[in-house]
């Protein structure tokens, strides 16, 4: 027997507040990504690589890719043009020669420091203008939305997964007898 499912009215009062409040919070992040970017000739996206790379210096592609939510083949023309932009340097591996390691120049390094200075100044900015209570209340809830979107993610995986599976399995089927 499936679970019960809650009445769609229990949740109504959460699901209005979030659907208010994410298009404001999206106007805002995305003004602020403007603001701390303005001038530096970057993309957010090559930033964050920059900034995973900052964090976590010497990653292979794959780590990389994993870090910034990417495939390995976005991730690699993301990297072409960082070094491009001399922001970035691919090295192969000392201990195998098939993988490829990606560092930050010394130039990617001070660009990743600004941007990680004006980002903790914002935040430092936004930290003052809160209660103590309502900071670790704000961790604490984006930490419970990014629990929930990360269990969202490996749900819709293993269902692709699934997918493809039962896909290529009924592709077998419709193979000729030799």
């Amino acid at each position: 027997m499936a679970p019960e499912k809650p009445p769609a009215k229990k949740h109504q009062p959460f699901v209005n507040d979030i659907q208010g409040i994410f298009p404001k919070l999206m106007h805002y992040l995305s003004v602020e990504e403007i603001r701390e970017l303005t001038g530096l000739g970057v993309t957010p996206g090559q930033v964050n690589a920059l900034l995973v790379l900052l964090l976590k210096e010497n990653l292979t592609m794959g780590e990389l890719s994993g870090e910034i939510y990417m495939t390995e083949s976005a991730a690699t023309r993301l990297v072409d043009r960082l070094v491009k932009m001399n922001l970035v340097r691919r090295k192969g591996d000392v201990k195998d020669r098939r993988v490829v390691r990606v560092s930050l120049t010394s130039y990617g390094r001070q660009l990743a420091s600004l941007v990680f200075e004006r980002r903790s100044l914002r935040f430092k900015n936004m930290a003052d203008r809160m209660t103590r209570e309502e900071r670790d209340s704000l961790i604490c809830s984006l930490k419970a939305v990014l629990r929930v979107f990360e269990e969202f993610e490996a749900q819709w995986i293993k269902k692709s997964q699934k997918l493809e599976n039962n896909q290529h399995y009924l592709l077998e089927e419709d193979k000729p007898e030799a």
